[in-house]
Formats: C-alpha cells, structure tokens, sequence
C-alpha cells in the first residue's frame, strides 16, 4: 500500500513539475503594433456615475456638518482628494432613474426654501433637496472633472430641460442666467455633456425605441448651444443585447442630432432574482461572474456594427454610462441603498471591462461605472469619518496612464482558465502609447490558480527601461475593510525580464499587471 501511495505521490509531482515546465516553456505570445496609432483612448472612458441613491450623494460625497472630517460647506474632501488621484475625468448625475423624477429648480437656491420630495425610485426616503445643481458642479470643479447631466425626459419637459441649458450656460440676460447670478454664480457653468433621459426602455418611461427616437427629437430640438459651449448631447441606449433599440435609434435620429448613444450593462453574479455575495461566493460563481463580464466584448461588437452601419465615420460614441458588477446588498443593509463590498473579483472585473473599452476606442468614447461612493461597485466605502479605497479604486489608479493615449493593436491567443468543463480566456489585455511616447501595456490574470508566462517583442520600438505596478490577492473574495484599509494596494511588479527588444513576464494568478516601458 505505500508502494502504491508513493507512486500516486511521485506521479502527481512530475506531473506537477511537467506542467509548470510546459508554462515556463511555452509562454503566450503577444504581438503588440507599436508604429500605427490612429485611435486615442478617450479620457472619458474612466468616467463614473453618481445617482441620488442610498448612501452615494448624501452621507457619501455630501455628509452631515457636525461630522469630524475636512469639508468644503458638506463635500466631503477626503474623497474629493482620491477622486483627483486617479484623474477622474467625468461625473454623471443625478441618475440613473432618479434623473426621470427629478426637478432641477427644486434643488437651486437656498436650501431652507427647497423643497422636501419623495425619492420613490429608491427606498421612498426624503429628497430634501439640499444637494442640487450648484452643490454637484462645485463637487465635479474641486476634482477637476467635467459634469455629465441626465435630463428628465420621464416626468418632465421639453422646455424644463432647456430651461436648465439656459440656466447653466447663458452669459447674457435673461431672467434664468439673472436666477444664477443671483444663487452665486456670475458666469455661465458650461456643462457640455447632456443625457436626454435614462433608460428610456424601463423606468425612464417604459418607451419603445421608436417612440423614444422621437422623443429625442423633439427635447434636442430645444437643447440649446449658447455661445462658448456645444453641447454633447447623448441619447438613452440599450439595455445590454436589445439590439434593435440601437437599430432603431441610429436609422431614426439624424447623426448630426447626437453625440452619442448609450448602452447599460450589469455584470450579475447570478441573475436578477438572486445576484450573489459581494464577499461569500464559490469559485463557481467567480467564473460565472467573470464570463458574464466578458460579454461586454460581444456587447460593444455587436452595437458597434450596427452602428457603422449607419455611421461609417464613427461619428457618433458609444456611451457605456453604467456598468459593473450588481450584487446582493450587504446583509444588514437598506436593500434599496444597493450598498455592497468590494472584492478582488470585483477589480478582475473592473480591469477586464477597462481592457475591451481600451480596445474599442474607435467607437467608446465615454463609460461610467456604476457607482462612485457606497452603492453597487464603488471606489470608495465610508463609515462616518472612516473611509476607504476599494481594488476596483486602485484598478483607475493603475489603468489612469491609458486615458488620452494613442490605442496600440495587440494580437494573442490567450491560455485558457478553466472551470470543470467549463472554458474562459485566462488573460485580457490593452495597450497605448503616451503622449511622452512611453507604452503602457495592462494584463489581467484571471485564473485564481496559475500563474502565466507571456512574452512580447516590440519592434521598431527602442526600450530603455521597463517598470510595472501589480494589484493582487490570493483569494477572489478578499477585501478591503475600515479595520485594514490597505489589505489590497498595488505593490511594485518586477517580475519580469529584457531581451533586446523582447520582454518576457510572468503574471500571478488572480492579478492586475501594469508595465510601462519607456
């Protein structure tokens, strides 16, 4: 019996070794275009989202005065500061489907004589009011980004959206810009980016996309540009596969009409009924999420072709302006506040999508994950004065160098990462050329089990040195808490060798890799 059971034992370390020999000696090539570079990955791409929902807006960017922390009136400044950090270049309010109940002149003026709504979308709570348009682009000017407004198509008005336009971005007079002037600011906002309505296909109206493109029509008829600012006018796409919402609005609404079209997609761990932990879930359920993530690939394919179809120029964006991981909210909690944790699985999937946007450049344009402080995967969780930076913060940490760069074309066969008989890519990647004229290529790992070689030549590119930055965990469902902020950071990668103008790396499992190479 031992004879048998040393054999197994010595069977299961050759074949152990075997397989680590046959990664070591077979590393997955990449070919990465370093001379042709068209494309620019629009900043806006690393946008996110902001709705008046649970604990985003209030008690998230906008906090009690009485609370001991740095503040600006009641913006609270310490996630001001890490938003700055990451160049967060643009910030979509005030919904969601909260912008299809919202009256923008409820919430301008002094705040005593505001009044007192129902949030009837989440949670039926008090809407006081108290953080409305001045308090929203006095936050989006302390982080240096630029405002994304979703205009009211559900309950409102043609002449209520432009009313807003004409508040915000008429310098002469007018009773309006006199109204602005009067509420503290002498001149014009210049909000640029419009959404004319949210989810027009469900709670923005349950509208058929034929109706809705002449709804379009009609509110754009009466957005306005004021002198010093062009609108971006953005239309309410798809909810993720309704292929024929996008066929219909591009075939329907004038391209000269738009700047882009939006798209929504949630990455559900386990359907709508039942989502999953945020922090309890199997492998099983790891690959599922991580799979149903990659479908944003066949997602953006797939719009994108029908858009070409009538827009071969490319003219008008893919606005992917939510998106991310949907889970179950975290037990204790308001189930209508959509607060959950955030975990490894969580930044593997931030990074993947991050990839297939930097890939599609030529068509996303602009993308907003869903959402920025304490409701579904956000980048910062507070606790009264506590707060903390998710993995999914520190992957717009690492990925930040690729906002406003040239796209590179990269080609590879990715090993695959497999779960019983069950198959996904173990590896996504992008890559883009800097301004500086410096590349920056980043790896996602997402096999939870092995590590992987990979090797790439870049040709007709000079390398002088090589630096690299890595997000790992050693289990998908870890996380960070207010008791050990920092148990997920990126760390200094060095993992890697030069040959020439070859690099050879190896990526951990379960890891975010970023190289740059100058």
């Amino acid at each position: 019996m031992q004879t048998i059971i040393s054999r197994i034992a010595l069977g299961l370390i050759i074949l152990f070794f075997n397989t680590i020999f046959s990664f070591a000696q077979n590393p997955t090539q990449l070919t990465i275009n370093t001379t042709q570079h068209d494309v620019v990955i629009n900043k806006n791409i690393y946008g996110h989202f902001s709705e008046h929902l649970g604990r985003c807006i209030y008690d998230g960017f906008w906090v009690d005065s009485s609370i001991n922390i740095a503040k600006k009136g009641r913006l609270r400044l310490d996630i001001v500061e890490a938003l700055k950090k990451i160049h967060l270049p643009l910030l979509r309010w005030p919904g969601g489907c909260f912008a299809d109940e919202y009256h923008w002149s409820d919430g301008i003026g002094a705040a005593s004589r505001r009044p007192k709504r129902v949030n009837t979308t989440w949670g039926m709570v008090t809407e006081d009011n108290s953080f409305g348009t001045a308090e929203f682009l006095e936050l989006t000017d302390l982080i240096g980004c630029e405002p994304y407004i979703a205009g009211n198509v559900g309950t409102g008005t043609p002449q209520e959206m432009a009313n807003w336009i004409e508040y915000l971005n008429f310098n002469g007079k007018s009773s309006l810009s006199d109204q602005r002037r009067q509420n503290g600011h002498d001149q014009p906002y210049k909000v640029s980016f419009w959404g004319v309505g949210n989810e027009s296909w469900g709670c923005g109206g349950n509208m058929t996309p034929a109706f809705y493109s002449d709804q379009y029509k009609r509110y754009a008829a009466f957005c306005k540009n004021y002198p010093g600012t062009s609108l971006k006018k953005i239309a309410s796409g798809a909810n993720a596969d309704d292929y024929n919402w996008t066929e219909t609005c591009m075939k329907e609404i004038p391209g000269d009409q738009m700047w882009g079209l939006s798209l929504h997609y949630y990455t559900l761990a386990d359907g709508w009924e039942h989502k999953g932990s945020a922090t309890h879930f199997s492998e099983g359920e790891y690959f599922k999420a991580v799979k149903k993530c990659l479908f944003m690939e066949e997602l953006v394919q797939k719009h994108s072709a029908i858009m070409d179809k009538y827009d071969p120029q490319k003219k008008v964006a893919l606005c992917v302006d939510e998106w991310g991981i949907w889970t179950d909210v975290e037990p204790g909690t308001n189930p209508a506040f959509l607060y959950q944790q955030n975990s490894m699985r969580d930044a593997i999937i931030a990074a993947t999508t991050l990839n297939i946007f930097n890939n599609h450049s030529d068509r996303v344009r602009l993308a907003c994950l869903a959402q920025t402080v304490n409701v579904l995967q956000a980048l910062v969780l507070t606790n009264k004065e506590k707060m903390l930076l998710t993995p999914t913060y520190h992957v717009f940490d690492l990925f930040q160098i690729h906002q406003d760069a040239y796209a590179l074309s990269l080609q590879f066969a990715s090993p695959d990462y497999t779960f019983k008989e069950n198959k996904i890519p173990a590896i996504n990647a992008s890559a883009s050329k800097d301004k500086n004229g410096a590349i920056h290529i980043s790896l996602v790992n997402t096999d939870p089990h092995r590590s992987i070689d990979i090797s790439t030549s870049l040709d007709g590119f000079q390398i002088k040195s090589i630096s690299g930055l890595i997000l790992h965990a050693d289990n998908f469902t870890d996380v960070n808490t207010f008791e050990k902020p920092d148990f997920i950071k990126p760390a200094v990668f060095n993992t890697f060798k030069k040959d020439g103008n070859k690099i050879s790396v190896q990526i951990p499992a379960l890891s975010v890799v970023v190289l740059e190479i100058k």
